[in-house]
């Protein structure tokens, strides 16, 4: 019999890769709840809607009521929580959102969780011992590096110090989850990752935006002078980190996973703009290079300077590290939007959440 794993946020971009590779295997059924905010979008769940396998709700995990049918109704044997409010300039300009998911829609999971696994142990003491929770978490709680030690590495015992509304919303839940595994003893895992990239990601994330701008020949707008730097990690990677977790982590742990892969992000800017005067060669009118649409903007507030991980937990106990490396990942990934133009496309005119409340394309009075 295939077990049942819950995923929240399964129609965003790292949840919907969850959702696709645990189908994969013939010994999960997948539960994806998501409220669909914008982020989320079902298209990139296309080729598994249909699958005998798969259930969605659209529901909020803020909603104490929803949350609790989907335990009762499913039982699961596993979460993985995904779903969260996660750009960091959305939250620079309207933090609310980012509280009412990451924190009280995390604490609203919790409890639900909590209150089933209980019952659970009572009544089915085996599947109770089995449950488990894993909180997705990222390693911007722990704020950034300093540029004098570039040996520093984030590791499970790194103090938080988060610099943004949306780090420190996210600091908030794992310090919620850690409570409830002490005070409750929910069998929880947490696992903070570095910077994800890939196919199906959101269009405002740096490479994706990088790619859409420069076929469309729009400016390429980089931070600063673009030195920041960041640990990139494939999102199959890092899936594959989360079902490795949720199958061998021990219970009350954190595990950090990174991608080994610190670039600066004008040096991203510049190896996309590389990919694609291979991939892309006919430019937009009036576009010589591609790297000409490179514009430097006013750097963002508190932004934080540069972020790496030391993934040596994960790797020398439970045997994980990363496959894709990262020239061969975002080369992978720039075809990918060259060959997906609808699904980016949609998103951008808005397609993608008119067709999923049953008006086609139409907007007026939106």
């Amino acid at each position: 019999m295939a077990h049942t794993l819950l995923i929240t946020g399964g129609a965003g971009f790292i949840g919907s890769t969850a959702v696709r590779a645990a189908l994969a295997r013939d010994d999960w059924r997948v539960v994806n709840i998501d409220k669909l905010t914008y982020s989320g979008n079902l298209e990139s769940l296309a080729e598994v809607e249909e699958h005998p396998r798969y259930s969605f709700i659209q529901a909020d995990i803020a909603d104490p009521a929803a949350m609790r049918a989907a335990f009762e109704v499913f039982e699961p044997d596993a979460v993985m929580h995904l779903a969260a409010e996660s750009h960091v300039d959305r939250s620079i300009d309207s933090p609310a959102p980012f509280l009412d998911t990451n924190v009280r829609g995390t604490f609203v999971l919790l409890e639900e969780a909590r209150r089933y696994w209980q019952d659970l142990l009572a009544k089915n003491p085996k599947k109770g011992a089995d449950f488990r929770f894993l909180h997705i978490s990222t390693d911007e709680v722990f704020g950034d590096l300093a540029d004098s030690d570039m040996d520093a590495r984030f590791s499970e015992t790194t103090p938080y110090a988060p610099s943004s509304p949306y780090s420190a919303s996210k600091a908030a839940s794992d310090h919620l989850v850690r409570a409830w595994q002490r005070t409750y003893g929910l069998p929880t895992l947490i696992t903070n990752c570095s910077n994800n990239y890939g196919p199906r990601q959101f269009p405002e994330k740096l490479i994706p935006l990088t790619i859409i701008n420069a076929l469309a020949g729009r400016s390429l707008p980089v931070y600063g002078t673009g030195a920041q730097i960041r640990d990139w990690l494939h999102v199959e990677d890092h899936v594959r980190a989360l079902m490795t977790v949720l199958a061998r982590g021990r219970v009350g742990e954190t595990y950090t996973v990174g991608g080994s892969n610190e670039q600066k992000n004008i040096d991203v800017v510049r190896a996309i703009c590389g990919h694609l005067e291979t991939l892309a060669p006919v430019k937009p009118k009036g576009v010589t290079r591609y790297e000409d649409l490179i514009t430097f903007v006013t750097d963002r507030p508190g932004h934080d300077g540069r972020y790496a991980i030391d993934a040596g937990k994960i790797r020398r106990e439970l045997g994980w590290q990363p496959r894709v490396a990262f020239d061969e990942g975002l080369r992978g990934t720039v075809a990918w939007y060259l060959e997906n133009g609808p699904w980016w496309r949609n998103i951008l005119d808005g397609t993608y959440r008119c067709e999923r409340l049953g008006l086609g394309t139409r907007m007026e009075g939106k």
